[in-house]
């Protein structure tokens, strides 16, 4: 009897010291600094694709203090573009107390936030800085100025529709040569294959699923239309899909007196540019999406004149929207 009643105190005594071990922890209470002052060693950026490899510039910010128990802090930059307010910001996770990105990844990072190539651009950066995601706080904010550049790879679409020739196929670009490549193609209907290069030396057929491999059949352009293609070479799959196009339609077309239209062709440059190269005569023409006079592109929304005849180069830049845009004609 005894001996159950001392178990029974040693039990209760042990509960009562982990109960006070427990409080005493929960008491414990660890202080992690705020976000510190975010610096930059430039805030005026030029980005030029020959120095890729080299510091687009360098920021900077003091370490994290923590007083009481040691706790993990994780300390993060975040850019966006200015305006956005970092709704959904690009996010890098640093360890140490400065991030330098190079102009080639700084590059990719402003273009994948949606900035335009060739236009100049505003790009706000911060530190998020914190033990725990309710706990996070942030640094001032530094507004940055740069103009992203076309740092582009291409791969090629041999196929029934053009001769199966490598080397006259048309391509299709990955703007940030980030393995996933996409373009516009007027398919006849008949099967095509990718090739990294304008040679057969590497091609990639039908491996089913939608997916590719170097050992694959002919892939199927499903029907004689234009086609988004997109080719993931780093997953090994591909899209095709019926793609928006543009043509040209007008009397001053020979043969289409406002009833042919000519198609254009889509240049995957990443400008959304559609060209052609057509003899005019004297008249008017208008560029038109589909076939179809519910979205037309004119000089100013009026016939677009052609006074002298000629062979003439006609390049169609559409805007984002898909809907509006710029023209030139350049006699040849």
């Amino acid at each position: 009897m005894k001996s159950i009643l001392f178990k029974s105190l040693a039990v209760c005594c042990l509960a009562v010291s982990l109960w006070s071990c427990k409080k005493d922890e929960t008491q414990t209470v660890s202080n992690v600094s705020p976000a510190g002052t975010l610096t930059a060693s430039a805030t005026s950026l030029s980005l030029v694709q020959a120095n890729g490899t080299k510091p687009a510039l360098s920021l900077t910010f003091p370490a994290s203090t923590v007083t009481g128990y040691t706790v993990p802090v994780t300390s993060t930059i975040q850019f966006d573009i200015k305006g956005k307010n970092f709704a959904s910001p690009k996010e890098y996770v640093v360890s140490t107390t400065s991030y330098s990105p190079t102009v080639n990844d700084f590059n990719t990072m402003m273009l994948a936030l949606g900035a335009t190539i060739g236009t100049p651009a505003q790009v706000e950066v911060r530190l998020k800085s914190g033990a725990a995601a309710n706990a996070m706080t942030y640094s001032n904010v530094i507004t940055l100025t740069a103009t992203p550049y076309l740092a582009s790879a291409w791969i090629y679409v041999p196929g029934n529709y053009q001769g199966w020739n490598p080397a006259t196929a048309d391509s299709l670009v990955s703007l940030t040569s980030n393995g996933v490549y996409t373009g516009i193609i007027k398919f006849d209907g008949s099967p095509f294959k990718i090739t990294p290069e304008k040679k057969w030396d590497v091609a990639y057929g039908d491996a089913g699923g939608g997916t590719i491999s170097t050992s694959g059949g002919d892939i199927s352009s499903v029907s004689a239309e234009f086609k988004l293609l997109t080719v993931d070479l780093n997953k090994k799959t591909y899209t095709i899909a019926k793609a928006d196009y543009w043509s040209v339609i007008g009397n001053a077309i020979p043969g289409s007196n406002w009833a042919v239209d000519t198609d254009l062709k889509f240049i995957n440059d990443g400008k959304g540019t559609w060209q052609a190269k057509i003899a005019l005569t004297a008249g008017a023409f208008k560029f038109r999406l589909n076939h179809d006079w519910t979205t037309s592109i004119g000089n100013n929304g009026a016939d677009i004149m052609v006074t002298d005849a000629g062979t003439y180069t006609l390049t169609l830049t559409v805007n984002a929207d898909g809907k509006t845009g710029s023209y030139t004609m350049v006699k040849n």
